[in-house]
């Protein structure tokens, strides 16, 4: 008997509002030259190639619970650039140093984020989970 995952996949689609762009390097670093002066690596040449585009959504990984202090106690969370991101499992799998770009949204009320849009964010894990409808990846800001 197969699992019936149409109902979660309606759920979850709501959440994948996000027009993102993932891009890879197609030579990676090997071709990347050091840049003296800065100390960076940089391309040769623009080498990134466009691999998928689609509906997915970038949010910072970990959202803390929402929940009453007790007494006068008082939680901090540390600050993170660590973000996830959730893609349908249609798109490919991604790999490290892949760049994630959020180039717009479809919500009706505006971007989730205003913020995000149009910012690239860089693969730092394979995957943290896949699901049987969704992927979802750590990726860290790069700019």
């Amino acid at each position: 008997m197969a699992f019936d995952v149409d109902g979660a996949r309606r759920v979850v689609g709501r959440i994948l509002d996000d027009r993102l762009e993932v891009w890879r390097d197609s030579a990676g670093r090997a071709d990347d030259r050091l840049d003296e002066r800065t100390g960076k690596l940089v391309a040769s040449k623009p080498d990134e190639v466009l691999i998928w585009d689609g509906l997915g959504a970038v949010m910072p990984l970990g959202r803390p619970a929402i929940t009453e202090p007790l007494g006068s106690a008082v939680a901090k969370e540390p600050p993170t650039t660590d973000y996830q991101a959730v893609l349908p499992v249609q798109a490919p799998e991604l790999r490290p140093d892949d760049v994630v770009r959020v180039a717009g949204s479809v919500r009706p009320s505006g971007p989730r984020d205003p913020q995000l849009v149009g910012r690239r964010f860089r693969v730092s894990d394979k995957a943290i989970g896949t699901y049987s409808v969704v992927r979802i990846v750590r990726v860290q800001v790069i700019d």
